[in-house]
């Protein structure tokens, strides 16, 4: 059986790190990697020029500020967030989250600066 067609057990795979705000790629699908992030706290306001970018909330609950309003989100709920939109995701407490993006995606967008970071492959 080829590696992709292996189930993928999200319980499992964000038992394996605690880092919050780091991005684990655990599938791929064509050309965008299935990602997990842990989340506390405020992250930085940026866009994706290029991409649309999927938030899927697994555990705990995730704003999703946007310029215009914020969007809540609990487990089970996801959100697209238009490409060129302004975010910012802030998790009050730790929050699971499921990303869904093209290869390649930096996590700070246009912003850049310390917290950016390429995702990571867990095995």
């Amino acid at each position: 059986m080829p590696e992709s067609a292996v189930p993928v057990n999200l319980a499992d795979k964000l038992s394996q790190f605690s880092e919050l705000w780091s991005q684990k790629k655990v599938a791929a699908l064509n050309d965008y990697e299935v990602k997990l992030a842990k989340l506390k706290g405020e992250f930085v306001w940026h866009s994706h020029e290029d991409t649309d970018e999927m938030f899927l909330v697994i555990s705990g609950r995730l704003t999703i500020q946007l310029r215009d309003g914020d969007v809540v989100l609990g487990p089970g709920e996801l959100f697209v967030v238009p490409r060129g939109v302004e975010h910012c995701p802030v998790a009050d407490e730790e929050t699971a989250i499921l990303l869904l993006e093209p290869a390649g995606t930096l996590n700070t967008g246009d912003a850049g600066g310390p917290r950016t970071r390429a995702a990571e492959m867990l095995s």
